[in-house]
């Protein structure tokens, strides 16, 4: 076998500092409970220091206030459990995992995604495993486990390197993390913060889990064609074939076929059923009072997390049933029970963010960046496609050293959101700016979790391997992920298409 020997850059130098600074990074809880004292000491020196800004819109001066005074600490003491409870990503992530974890735990991604990659033609095997890969973030972060080695695995028993299979699956399930055909548990989990800062500027504001869908639908099509090119073009010549063991996918068992196929009918049948509830003028997905099917009062708009819940608890529980993984009741309540169980770390963090964002918004420090920002921004002249632009790279180089998509935009939407919206901006793109940052640089960042996982997999293959290898041929997805992306989302603001339904791009 030939390993892949290279010199070692002043590039690959760079990204060994920044995985020794990134470990010095304290984990995410504490990181909040950082910036929630930080919260709470700015807000007494500035009330101290009678820092103000006028609202734009109700030309009303707003000074911050002081969390230290009595009212203040009453006020925390006393809402800390109602911040907890109304956290809105708390409520929609646990609902979401009540049908993915279902999913997932019966194994009916795995099983999908291994019948999927089976019998392929070797000149479609690379686009299949981008769209495939792409397509897995849907379940989550099961698509950063199980694509990789199967990707790798396919390859090799088409005699194809299986680093370059196992590279870009990675690339494409890290770097296009926000595309997806489907409206999934991403859409969801980042849209509560995102209604949150947006009601920090307007009380009224309403953002849906599906305000980016249109935009992601283009934009999978669109990175399965890159990351296909990229792939073909760039990394599989300069990986080179190699001199590796054919090795082949574990077949899809006899009742995971079954169970797959009854599965896919439960699946049809629920989306059939949705949509004879919605297309019938009155149908009970549709606004009683307008009739709309995509107005933010419609059932279907307010119901759209419990229905996509629905989407994988049915198929999953059939899948579940049919292959034998849920034989009772019992089995249900276990493997729910084990999937909230995962979600305990997220729901201590939950904690602290809700503390902290909450401490952001009463001391009016949100809202008065945001005011100071865009008065900057307006005062600096840029064209709005530059502050697009801008704030994808802000996102992306943050992403470097900050890995959770929750974390971050817990941290930047009170600010940006509100800050885009008195330019005119819409929370959707915003928000869809923000997750093109967010997923271009999961691709070549050592801090990402799953990265370690990525060289465990590859040394199986290539024990000297290092993380320089994986990375410099991973940089040229990271690339051209974000020149794509980029052009698209200023075409789209310049064209002025909607984001999602009811979602346009201004305000």
């Amino acid at each position: 076998m030939e390993s892949v020997k290279r010199k070692k850059s002043k590039f690959n130098t760079f990204l060994d500092w920044l995985e020794r600074a990134g470990n010095k990074l304290p984990e995410p809880l504490t990181l909040f409970v950082w910036l929630a004292f930080i919260a709470i000491l700015i807000s007494f020196i500035g009330s101290l220091m009678g820092v103000s800004a006028v609202h734009p819109l109700t030309n009303k001066t707003i000074t911050v206030i002081n969390l230290l005074s009595k009212e203040g600490i009453q006020k925390m003491l006393m809402n800390a459990v109602s911040n907890f409870a109304n956290f809105p990503p708390l409520g929609l992530v646990l609902t979401c995992i009540l049908g993915v974890g279902l999913a997932e735990k019966t194994g009916l991604f795995s099983a999908l995604l291994r019948k999927s990659l089976s019998n392929v033609k070797k000149s479609r095997i690379v686009m299949l495993v981008v769209f495939t890969s792409i397509m897995a973030n849907a379940a989550a972060d099961t698509g950063f486990i199980v694509m990789p080695p199967l990707a790798a695995m396919l390859f090799a028993s088409a005699g194809m390197n299986p680093l370059v299979g196992m590279m870009v699956s990675y690339a494409s399930v890290a770097g296009g993390f926000s595309a997806n055909l489907l409206v999934n548990s991403l859409d969801v989990l980042v849209v509560g913060f995102t209604q949150s800062a947006a009601e920090l500027l307007d009380p009224s504001a309403v953002v849906n889990p599906a305000c980016n869908w249109y935009f992601l639908i283009v934009s999978t099509i669109l990175l399965t064609a890159t990351a296909t090119l990229v792939t073909t073009k760039v990394v599989a010549p300069r990986m080179g074939k190699g001199n590796f063991l054919v090795e082949r996918v574990e077949e899809v068992t006899e009742s995971e076929v079954k169970g797959l196929k009854y599965a896919g009918i439960a699946t049809l049948a629920y989306l059939i059923l949705c949509i004879i509830l919605a297309m019938p003028q009155g149908g009970l997905l549709r606004d009683p009072e307008t009739g709309s099917l995509l107005s933010f009062s419609s059932p279907l708009m307010k119901g759209l997390v419990p229905l996509i819940t629905l989407l994988f608890f049915i198929p999953g529980y059939v899948f579940g049933k049919v292959s034998g993984k849920i034989k009772s009741d019992k089995d249900i309540v276990a493997i729910l029970g084990q999937a909230m169980a995962e979600m305990g770390p997220y729901i201590v963090l939950s904690f602290v963010i809700a503390q902290f964002i909450n401490y952001f918004n009463w001391s009016n420090l949100g809202i008065i960046m945001a005011i100071k920002g865009a008065d900057f921004l307006k005062n600096l002249g840029a064209p709005a496609p530059i502050l697009l632009v801008s704030f994808i790279i802000i996102s992306a180089l943050i992403n470097l050293f900050v890995g959770s998509c929750s974390a971050k935009w817990a941290i930047l939407s009170p600010i940006f959101v509100p800050m885009f919206m008195l330019l005119g901006f819409s929370p959707a793109l915003t928000q869809m700016a923000y997750r093109i940052g967010d997923s271009i640089t999961n691709v070549i960042t050592p801090l990402l979790p799953y990265f370690a996982i990525l060289v465990a997999f590859a040394k199986k293959y290539d024990k000297n391997l290092g993380m320089g290898t994986l990375i410099a041929n991973m940089l040229p997805y990271t690339i051209a992920f974000f020149i794509l992306w980029s052009i698209q989302i200023v075409l789209w603001f310049l064209i002025g298409l909607p984001l999602g339904p009811g979602s346009p791009v201004l305000l």
